[in-house]
């Protein structure tokens, strides 16, 4: 999953010289929470809401109205942005992209073509567009939590398990994170299961994986067996 089928290709920039009360504006206006800042047409910093908070939240909160909306007009973006700003180019993984976004501790990021051209932005929100988009969660059905033995063929026997209760398959995730060498676990999200079947499912999937737990997103039912 590119970059590139993720990111927000209608990018709102600002120029360095703008003020802070403009940041403001264009944020609020376009829902944003970072801008990109440009001088003549290179970027040259980016500015983000965490930013502006900060710029505006000490001193600022005792002034009265009229004197805080001079202050903000006042301050200008290049006194607050974060200059040498990181990037990414479009055919980068969201995965690349989501640990440069954690290791910095930023929320997002300009990207940039090959020319140096800006041709979107992709932040944590998009990231998260493309968890619920690759988990299947659009499709709620029931999650299951299992640890399987590794080797080939185990993930294919629970989910045909599955299957056989006229499930729909949504998604299979699996990782080695937190699990016994030469086991993993899985997550399978089903939908269209037959629940009055339910309970001899489980039976079912329990002669071939431990069952860690169960998450019926449209009965709202959530077993956790361990």
């Amino acid at each position: 999953m590119l970059v590139k089928n993720w990111m927000n290709p209608n990018v709102t920039t600002i120029d360095k010289d703008e003020s802070l009360q403009q940041a403001m504006k264009l944020m609020k206006h376009h829902h944003i929470k970072m801008l990109p800042v440009m001088k003549k047409g290179k970027l040259v910093g980016v500015v983000t809401d965490r930013d502006i908070k900060r710029a505006s939240a000490s001193d600022a909160t005792l002034l009265e109205i009229h004197e805080l909306m001079y202050l903000l007009a006042e301050i200008k973006i290049e006194e607050i942005m974060t200059s040498e700003p990181i990037t990414v180019p479009p055919d980068y993984t969201v995965e690349e992209t989501a640990e440069i976004l954690f290791k910095n501790d930023i929320s997002g990021v300009p990207v940039m073509d090959g020319t140096r051209k800006i041709v979107g932005t992709i932040t944590k929100t998009d990231l998260f567009r493309v968890l619920i988009s690759l988990t299947g969660f659009g499709a709620r059905g029931i999650q299951f939590a299992l640890i399987v033995e590794d080797r080939p063929g185990s993930i294919k026997e629970v989910a045909d398990i599955i299957r056989g209760y006229s499930g729909r398959m949504a998604s299979i995730l699996s990782t080695y994170e937190n699990v016994a060498e030469g086991f993993r676990k899985v997550y399978i999200r089903m939908y269209e299961i037959d629940r009055a079947r339910l309970a001899l499912l489980k039976e079912d999937i329990r002669k071939k994986a431990t069952l860690l737990y169960l998450v019926d997103h449209r009965n709202n039912l959530r077993e956790i067996y361990s």
